[in-house]
């Protein structure tokens, strides 16, 4: 078995882990680890979302964020955009930031329930963003959710799930990322997934989104990796989750991804012992333990005795 000699990682959880914090987390605080992380190596940084602030008040503090933060030249930094209202608003501080995030969710329960709106309605709006994204000269990237399944509608349609990937890319999309948003994927359909995926995208960057709700996490990320994914996004701390259905806790952890593709022979340019203790420091701000694996075993050390 051929695995890639390297892989892009893009650090999702100043946006997606933070959002389901339940206490405010401080400005200085955000600001303070998202540097942290650009220091480890990442140079892909999802920061903000341009959602309204009474719907995730988390994350109202965006710009304040984008604008503070101090970041290497070669770090793209990636911010999630909800609608077109949501564009206006992020194309005001247009210089903050390099890629914008377009989404939907495959499952049509799932996205009424999100942002209260048809899948047909999300994506008409979709196509105008794209389209306006792109002649900004930002970088476009759309998120599928429920890619693997729904918990309110069960399994999702491959096809259905590939139509719609076809469509953002038509609209300009040039990274699609696909969502295991409760955890509902499993290695074996991951690996026919993404095999499927980078055959019906080319061109397009495939990236991979799985969450630990299951535990099978790091499973599906070796299954997208042996079907030839080399994109893939998670979250430090293991923090995140989906903020609808109870109990869809967080995203696979960073730092053990990191560990696992490493211990493989995979490069990914990233320095692990500081992302643990970026991780570290998120404990310490959010005054709660956090499990990822890495953070409570440590990386192997292969020298000691």
């Amino acid at each position: 078995m051929t695995l890639p000699k390297a892989v892009e990682i893009r650090e999702v959880g100043p946006r997606d882990g933070f959002q389901n914090e339940p206490e405010r987390i401080d400005t200085d605080d955000k600001v303070r680890l998202i540097n942290a992380l650009a220091s480890a190596g990442f140079r892909r940084i999802e920061v903000a979302s341009f959602v309204r602030p009474d719907v995730i008040p988390q994350l109202s503090d965006g710009v304040d964020v984008l604008r503070r933060i101090e970041v290497p030249d070669d770090v793209r930094l990636m911010v999630l955009i909800p609608n077109s209202k949501g564009l206006d608003n992020a194309l005001r501080v247009r210089e903050t930031f390099h890629d914008a995030a377009i989404f939907v969710s495959a499952s049509e329960t799932h996205n009424r329930k999100n942002v209260n709106r048809t899948v047909a309605d999300t994506m008409a709006d979709n196509d105008v963003m794209a389209k306006r994204i792109v002649a900004e000269g930002l970088g476009c990237a759309a998120v599928i959710a429920t890619s693997f399944g729904c918990p309110y509608e069960g399994k999702v349609d491959l096809d259905r799930v590939l139509g719609l990937a076809e469509r953002f890319a038509e609209a300009g999309a040039t990274e699609i990322g696909f969502g295991d948003t409760t955890g509902m994927a499993n290695p074996a359909y991951a690996g026919e997934f993404f095999a499927a995926a980078l055959e019906r995208l080319p061109g397009v960057e495939v990236t991979a989104h799985f969450h630990n709700t299951r535990g099978q996490g790091l499973a599906n990320a070796y299954a997208a990796l042996q079907a030839g994914c080399t994109s893939f996004e998670s979250s430090f701390g293991e923090l995140g989750g989906c903020p609808v259905p109870p109990g869809s806790t967080g995203n696979i952890a960073t730092e053990d991804l990191i560990s696992m593709f490493h211990e493989m022979g995979v490069d990914t340019g990233i320095d692990l012992p500081a992302v643990i203790s970026a991780a570290q420091e998120a404990q310490t701000v959010l005054g709660r333990k956090l499990t990822s694996h890495c953070l409570v075993a440590g990386p192997i050390d292969w020298h000691a005795n």
